[in-house]
């Protein structure tokens, strides 16, 4: 594994790493943290040396695949600087990205980094109201769209008085060039009036660049503040899940959108900063076919694959005639369980490593196949770099074998700084030196963290603490069972009884004889207390942006019923 801060090309890296054992990786490992560090130097503006290698090859909708070198893209992004400062923005400012998958997003993240902005990535599928508070929150002074996204911005602008600047992409669509108090500017009319020449400031490594907003699931957003040395914080948990990345020829694609954490710090930044090439595409709706084709017709060979995105994936008969050729598939978000890790040593050839981390404080637990054994149900050991704990409730470090949360301790360079504008918030995160996650698990004699669930999550039941995603995985070895949610709904009796909400495979019907079956495999095959006492058929599981299942909503909506 690559010492971060350290500048090298690929082919610098040999197989001898894969001789390490984990303690060794561990040992072995120094951070590399300079006073001063520039996202966009070290992703664009190092690699812009005249040979054309590639940076990201965008496979458009329509089938058209364009690539945009290191070259183009450090030229592009000198534009966009280039502009944002004769608008007026200043450093420091907040610029608002509302993109998919597309080598403009990347242009505007490293313009905003090259003149020490904040940048602020939004969701596409955000609508008017999420994208209301986000924008409000940040108090973003400009915002990157395109006309496609554009009139949800539109209706929004007397809201907000701060948002003067608005650069979007094919403009022309919309049929205006005009806006009330502020600028409307074209992508490419504007892009073509500013200088391709120049050079990303001197920002320190604890400068802010980036808000991402959490999930939402409990209460509202709260915007994670980030500093430069985000990215040097991110890389070991890059390279160690995806198995020393990079090697010759890798080459990474993720279904996850750029505007989340784990499309943008685990895929793109990492990859670009490696001078490692990145696919483009913006699917619509994850398509598990599609999924397959497209690594296979553009050699992917590293994949950050969320759970759901795999358990869709599972379905799909045959997959290994796709000739998908992948070297590292990495995971997080959900626990992994045997059956998926299973399937994909059939389907890929290579065992897929789980990790685990959160918008505050990302990819701090891994697996990395060739230098320790993959235990099912493990997130992985503590990422090298990182000191990760159990703590107990006084927060001090707990024994082996004992439930409790898991924290990061301070300080760490992947940790954010603070919640933008909430200092309560930012105050209950931290116990003493202990960044606290909020989810809850266990560490065995090994050092190997396994996930028991949020701590809203975790299930009693008869005076028994169940985990959902252990029954969940067992759900999903029926046959019948697509995709799978556990909840724990109120019970006189027991405190809590367990509810599992179903999504069916294609040609099994919702039936009372096939509840019963599933209720009788849970119970045998994991036990008698984790059985879902009462099953439910959903034609779709409620979840974030991020595919994440947001287990809150089906107890909210379910715990007025009766539970037999």
């Amino acid at each position: 594994m690559l010492p971060p801060g350290r500048t090298s090309d690929k082919s610098e890296t040999s197989d001898k790493a894969f001789d390490k054992t984990y303690t060794e990786v561990v040992e072995t490992f120094r951070w590399a943290i300079p006073q001063q560090f520039n996202i966009a130097q070290v992703c664009c503006e190092r690699w812009a040396d005249g040979r054309g290698r590639p940076a990201i090859i965008h496979a458009a909708a329509s089938g058209a695949v364009t690539t945009l070198t290191f070259d183009a893209l450090n030229a592009a992004t000198n534009r966009l600087a280039n502009l944002f400062l004769a608008q007026g923005i200043q450093r420091g400012d907040r610029i608002a990205i509302l993109l998919s998958q597309r080598p403009e997003t990347a242009i505007a993240h490293l313009a905003c980094q090259k003149i020490g902005a904040i940048a602020v990535p939004l969701f596409v599928l955000f609508q008017t109201d999420a994208l209301r508070f986000r924008l409000g929150d940040s108090g973003a002074r400009a915002i990157v769209t395109d006309a496609e996204n554009w009139p949800k911005i539109e209706v929004l602008r007397i809201d907000l008085p701060l948002l003067k600047i608005a650069v979007v992409i094919n403009l022309d669509h919309i049929g205006t060039d005009t806006v009330t108090n502020g600028a409307l500017i074209d992508w490419d009319r504007g892009l073509a009036k500013a200088s391709d020449r120049f050079t990303a400031i001197a920002t320190h490594i604890d400068e802010p660049a980036l808000i991402i907003y959490t999930s939402g699931t409990t209460g509202s957003p709260k915007g994670a503040l980030h500093a430069q040395r985000v990215l040097l914080g991110h890389l070991p948990g890059v390279e160690f899940p995806h198995e020393f990345f990079p090697q010759p020829n890798d080459l990474f694609w993720t279904p996850a959108d750029w505007a989340w954490i784990g499309g943008l710090l685990d895929v793109l930044l990492p990859s670009l900063y490696h001078g490692v090439p990145v696919l483009a595409q913006r699917m619509a709706k994850f398509d598990p076919e599609a999924a397959f084709r497209l690594m296979a017709q553009h050699k992917v060979r590293n994949s950050f694959l969320p759970p759901t995105a795999l358990k869709l994936m599972r379905v799909v008969p045959q997959p290994q005639r796709f000739g998908a050729t992948l070297r590292s598939i990495g995971s997080g978000g959900e626990s992994l369980g045997a059956e998926i890790l299973d399937w994909g040593r059939a389907a890929f050839g290579l065992t897929i490593n789980e990790f685990y981390g959160q918008t505050e404080c990302n990819l701090v637990i891994g697996n990395c196949a060739r230098v320790m054994p993959i235990r099912p149900g493990a997130m992985g050991r503590a990422i090298p770099g990182h000191d990760v704990a159990i703590l107990d409730e006084h927060g001090h470090r707990a024994p082996p074998g004992t439930l409790g949360e898991i924290g990061v301790r301070r300080p760490d360079p992947v940790m954010f700084l603070h919640y933008w504008q909430n200092a309560t918030a930012t105050k209950s995160k931290f116990r003493g030196n202990w960044l606290l996650t909020g989810d809850l698990g266990r560490q065995d004699d090994d050092g190997y963290f396994h996930y028991v669930g949020r701590s809203d999550d975790v299930i009693t039941t008869a005076g028994y603490r169940v985990g959902p995603g252990e029954v969940e995985d067992c759900l999903l070895k029926h046959p019948a069972v697509a995709m799978a949610a556990v909840v724990g709904l109120p019970d006189p009796v027991r405190t809590e009884s367990i509810a599992a909400f179903l999504v069916l495979k294609s040609g099994f019907a919702k039936t009372t004889s096939l509840a019963l079956e599933i209720q009788t495999f849970v119970k045998t095959r994991l036990a008698a207390h984790a059985y879902p006492r009462r099953v439910e058929f959903l034609d779709q599981l409620p979840m974030t942006a991020t595919g994440k299942i947001i287990r809150r909503a089906l107890r909210d909506r379910y715990t007025e019923c009766t539970i037999s």
